[in-house]
C-alpha cells in the first residue's frame, strides 16, 4: 500500500473526520464565548464594581523606554516592549474557561438527557380488544 494511499484511508476514517469537525467548531466556539465574556460578561461586572476594565489590571514591572509619551494602558504599554504583570487578563481569562467549562457541562447535561429519552425501550403497544377476544375464541377453539 502507498504512502499517499494509507494517509488518505486513515484521513477519511470518521474518527479523524469527526475530530477535526470538532476542533473547528470548537475554535468558533471559543470565539464566540470569548466574545460573551469580553463584551457582554466583564462590562456589566466592571459596572458593578465601579466601572472597573480587568483588562487595564496590571503592574508594570520595568520603566516605560525613555521619551514615551503614549498612554499607560495594557495595549499601549505591551507595544512599546514594558514587560507588564498582567492579572486582569488572567482574571478574564479564567473567566472565560469558567463560563466555558459551565456552557459545556450544560450541554452535555442535555445530550446525555436526550440520549437516555431516545435510549429507553418503547412501551409494547396495547393490543385492541378485539384481537385479544379473537384470540381467546381461537384458543377456545383448539383446546376442543
Amino acid at each position: 500500500m502507498s504512502f499517499a494511499s494509507e494517509f488518505r484511508e486513515f484521513a477519511l476514517k470518521g474518527n479523524v473526520v469527526d475530530l477535526a469537525v470538532g476542533v473547528i467548531i470548537g475554535g468558533a466556539f471559543g470565539r464566540i464565548v470569548d466574545s460573551l465574556v469580553k463584551d457582554i460578561i466583564m462590562p456589566v461586572i466592571g459596572r458593578i464594581f465601579g466601572g472597573l476594565d480587568f483588562s487595564n489590571y496590571f503592574i508594570v514591572l520595568k520603566d516605560p523606554p525613555a521619551g514615551y509619551t503614549g498612554p499607560y494602558t495594557y495595549e499601549a504599554l505591551t507595544k512599546a516592549g514594558v514587560p507588564l504583570f498582567a492579572y486582569g487578563n488572567f482574571i478574564t481569562v479564567v473567566l472565560n474557561f469558567l463560563i466555558l467549562a459551565l456552557v459545556i457541562f450544560w450541554m452535555i447535561k442535555r445530550v446525555n438527557r436526550l440520549r437516555a429519552a431516545l435510549d429507553k425501550p418503547a412501551a409494547a403497544p396495547v393490543t385492541p380488544e378485539d384481537v385479544l377476544l379473537l384470540r381467546e375464541i381461537r384458543d377456545e377453539l383448539k383446546a376442543r
